[in-house]
């Protein structure tokens, strides 16, 4: 297993950028009220180092692992997810939030079906239901079942990151670690913005969505770069 000192020493430079644009959103913070080409920017940059931060892999990394690609292919759908939500209020969320379901298929692909892991499917199938029963009274029209297939999917990409943590086994590695909770903040980010949406005005809910939902990305674009490390650790030993 790869030693976090190796991760930090590794992947630390190479999503600097990513840091610098995470806090370039935060101090402007721009009014979501006044939606612009140049908030869009603003919004994705952070997500757009994230493409840059696996392609500084080579090409011939992400050529030899699929997982891999699928991630990458997920953050460019997220982009567009985040352009179109800056346009939420003028009828463009569903088409946000068909680019988030699109990314949380590509994640689930990335993360694979093995091992199952029936328990962890069992407890997000648990707190999925529990989620959309939360929403289902403030939910109306086409979004009555919208929600309740992404809320299926986004559940579904949370087992299949959560079931490669083997803690009991002694089989997990930092990259399954990342992914894990990536997915959970994920989850966090998106449950906010619906109880924020649909329900009830949540308390600072900007902020909570928009770091939880970075941390996210961060760690599911650091669980696509599993094989390099390992090599790097190999060569070192």
């Amino acid at each position: 297993m790869v030693s976090p000192v190796t991760v930090v020493k590794s992947e630390g430079p190479k999503l600097v950028p990513f840091f610098k644009a995470t806090c370039v959103y935060f101090v402007l913070w721009l009014p979501t009220s006044s939606p612009s080409w140049f908030s869009a920017l603003i919004k994705c940059l952070p997500i757009f180092c994230l493409w840059v931060f696996l392609l500084a892999h080579g090409f011939s990394f992400l050529g030899a692992h699929s997982s891999a690609r699928k991630i990458l292919a997920g953050l460019i759908f997220s982009a567009l997810g985040d352009a179109f939500l800056i346009w939420q209020e003028q009828g463009y969320f569903v088409h946000g939030l068909l680019m988030f379901a699109i990314t949380h298929i590509l994640y689930s692909s990335a993360f694979g079906m093995k091992p199952i892991n029936v328990r962890a499917g069992l407890v997000i199938t648990a707190v999925s239901t529990l989620c959309y029963l939360l929403l289902y009274p403030y939910l109306s029209g086409p979004f009555t079942y919208l929600v309740a297939v992404y809320i299926a999917l986004i559940g579904f990409m949370g087992w299949r990151a959560i079931a490669g943590l083997q803690l009991a086994n002694d089989l997990w590695n930092w990259t399954k670690l990342s992914a894990c909770l990536g997915s959970m903040l994920f989850m966090v980010s998106d449950l906010t913005i619906a109880v924020n949406k649909f329900c009830f005005p949540v308390p600072h809910s900007r902020a909570i969505i928009m770091a939880t939902y970075y941390a996210a990305q961060m760690l599911i674009a650091l669980s696509a770069v599993e094989c390099q490390d390992a090599e790097v650790s190999r060569k070192r030993t």
